[in-house]
């Protein structure tokens, strides 16, 4: 009886631990502090920086200048979209 009773005792500790584990939900990260260089000529144009999933995590890749892809062209910033999971990063693209 007493090792029946230690049995259902460890069983109730290691559901109870591994109930309370965290999940895979995506945290969102702070945003990083930026510091723009001087801008090249009046025709660039910002490209702030995104984030790329790298390891199961999200890695801050800086922004720079750059001339726009066509014409009247402008850079869309990336956001953070919220889902049932948590967040998810919706990277910047031209318009």
């Amino acid at each position: 009886m007493k090792k029946v009773f230690s049995s259902i005792i460890i069983l109730f500790v290691v559901v109870t631990l591994y109930s309370c584990a965290p999940s895979a939900v995506v945290v969102r990260p702070a945003p990083p502090v930026v510091v723009r260089p001087i801008q090249p000529s009046p025709n660039h144009i910002w490209v702030s920086g995104n984030y790329v999933r790298r390891g199961g995590r999200y890695v801050y890749t800086n922004g720079y200048w750059a001339a726009p892809a066509y014409g009247r062209s402008r850079w869309v910033d990336g956001h953070w979209k919220t889902t049932r999971r948590g967040y998810v990063w919706v990277p910047g693209h031209w318009r």
